[in-house]
């Protein structure tokens, strides 16, 4: 089952002689539950991309479907509101609100939508992601990787079609990366949720069951990793 799809998407900045085309034309499918590492250098398009996607940013033309939702025809409060509730995103830089404590920035797209999570819900993500100890804690008195566990279980308390994780383990050493990428496998395979992981790291992206190489904002090589 197809969850989502671009047509033609593109993606250009600047005018003339500075215009840049990040990305051309890009045609992409994805299938509900697939795990994606989509792979490329500085510049080839890929965050791009995956700003697009999460409705962060808007398509110079084409068209971008999301469980058959074109996300690229809505207007930004419409885009927030989908984007809390349909796709979580996990960037590198972790983006937590210092004057937030931990179970306060996890449960922060709830609390914009006035709702509460299930408490057997909330508990198992935090015991899975180990941050039982952590709720009171403000982010600047966390370590990197737990302020990254933090990102992640912000990302899966909504129980998101997709999640979108942006190089979510460059600022972590080798033991953190390896526990972000299993407990992003274990969320994949426990919620059925949808996976698309931006990164350089060839080593991580062979995590993946799939890996999408992008080249000048296009797709050089799309392949199925068999484990």
């Amino acid at each position: 089952m197809e969850i989502l799809r671009t047509e033609n998407l593109t993606k250009t900045y600047g005018i003339g002689e500075t215009k840049v085309t990040a990305l051309d034309n890009l045609n992409l499918r994805i299938s509900k539950g697939q795990f994606v590492a989509i792979i490329g250098s500085s510049g080839s398009g890929k965050s791009t991309l995956l700003h697009m996607l999460g409705g962060v940013d808007n398509p110079t033309k084409g068209k971008i479907y999301i469980d058959d939702i074109d996300i690229s025809s809505m207007n930004e409060t419409e885009l927030a509101i989908f984007r809390r509730r349909k796709v979580g995103i996990i960037y590198q830089f972790y983006n937590l609100i210092p004057t937030l404590n931990v179970e306060k920035n996890i449960l922060l797209p709830m609390l914009l939508d006035g709702k509460k999570p299930k408490k057997e819900e909330f508990d198992k993500i935090i015991k899975m992601l180990g941050l039982n100890e952590r709720l009171s804690h403000l982010p600047n008195q966390l370590s990197g990787g737990q302020q990254q566990r933090v990102a992640i279980a912000r990302a899966l308390i909504y129980r998101p079609s997709i999640i979108l994780a942006d190089e979510p383990t460059g600022n972590l050493d080798r033991a953190n990366t390896e526990a972000i990428l299993e407990m992003l496998r274990v969320s994949n395979k426990e919620y059925n949720q949808t996976m698309i992981l931006i990164t350089h790291d060839e080593k991580i992206a062979l995590s993946a069951d799939r890996v999408i190489t992008i080249e000048d904002g296009r797709i050089v090589s799309d392949e199925v990793i068999k484990k």
